[in-house]
């Protein structure tokens, strides 16, 4: 049986194509991060604010972890953010596919276990149908659900009424991780109705008007 040790707990992107021979096994973990490269984030976070999130929480992972660690995703499902330039977004059935082909070549050398470190909120749905696509050819494939993960610890410390994007938690977490990309002169509370729909810029637009989209909003 192949056993896992630390020279497995790497990226893949470091890799010869030898040495994935030897770490993708049938008992490797492989983690694929994804994280927007480009979404917006409020006048205050920047566009690849899910993406740095993601290669933060990678580096946790591997320094405890005996995984391998697939090339970041930038781009997903993120309907919600289109009216507010840079932000960019991939259809349900892509975002579905493209997961599902990476996992896919990746089974293909040995790794029948994958685990998908998501920051998203809207991309859980085409994440559940990757999975379902996938158990069905025998490939086990897990993903981080942000709603759920550490929310007794944002509630003990969040002041915020509500909110998942750019907001009072997510924004604390980059002055922690990446203060250097936070200008909190900008920063201002966006606390509207929230309403079904996308965020709009509109006043008078279909969804949840934000003209800013930072504080407490949903993602």
């Amino acid at each position: 049986m192949h056993t896992l040790g630390p020279a497995t707990r790497r990226r893949a992107g470091d890799l010869t194509w030898k040495e994935a021979e030897a770490a993708l096994g049938s008992n490797t973990v492989v983690v694929i991060p994804l994280g927007a490269a480009s979404k917006e984030h409020g006048p205050h976070l920047r566009l690849d604010n899910d993406l740095r999130l993601a290669q933060y929480f990678t580096g946790r992972v591997l320094a405890q972890a005996d995984v391998v660690v697939a090339p970041t995703i930038p781009y997903h499902f993120y309907p919600a953010f289109l009216e507010y330039p840079g932000s960019t977004h991939l259809s349900f059935e892509t975002a579905r596919d493209v997961v599902a082909d990476i996992v896919r070549s990746l089974a293909n050398y040995g790794p029948r276990r994958f685990y998908v470190l998501n920051t998203g909120v809207s991309t859980l749905r085409p994440l559940d149908a990757s999975a379902k696509m996938l158990a069905k050819e025998g490939i086990l494939l897990r993903y981080t659900d942000v709603l759920k993960v550490g929310a007794e610890a944002t509630k003990r410390v969040e002041k915020q009424v509500r909110g998942t994007h750019a907001d009072e938690i997510e924004t604390s977490m980059m002055l922690y991780m990446y203060p250097s990309r936070v200008n909190m002169s900008l920063a201002v509370r966006d606390d509207n109705p929230d309403v079904p729909g996308p965020l709009t810029r509109k006043n008078d637009g279909k969804g949840t008007y934000s003209p800013l989209v930072s504080g407490a909003m949903p993602r």
